[in-house]
């Protein structure tokens, strides 16, 4: 069954454009190296400059836990960005409907 989660990263003041950078490079390597990773979008906000929300979905919750396991997970989100933020909120659902 499928398993989506959603990200919230509020990034510190002045690493707006860093951290865009990283998720860009972040969804690239997830596109090529995860084929469990059903999808996988950044999005930033229009109403608050420093509010990122991340939507991603994953075949089941092995994926998911096999996608927190990369080298890129740890390179550039826990790595790069995580240092970055001041809060960072995460929640993970389970498909109701197809």
């Amino acid at each position: 069954m499928p398993v989506t989660l959603i990200a919230r990263y509020q990034v510190r003041s002045g690493h707006e454009a860093t951290v865009q950078e990283a998720l860009t490079r972040m969804a690239a390597r997830v596109k090529a190296d995860e084929p469990g990773c059903l999808l996988y979008q950044a999005n930033r906000s229009i109403e608050v400059e420093n509010l990122f929300c991340l939507y991603e979905v994953y075949a089941d919750e092995a994926a998911l836990v096999a996608h927190r396991e990369t080298p890129h997970f740890a390179e550039i989100v826990e790595g790069e960005i995580v240092p970055l933020l001041d809060k960072r909120e995460r929640e993970v659902y389970t498909q109701v409907v197809a």
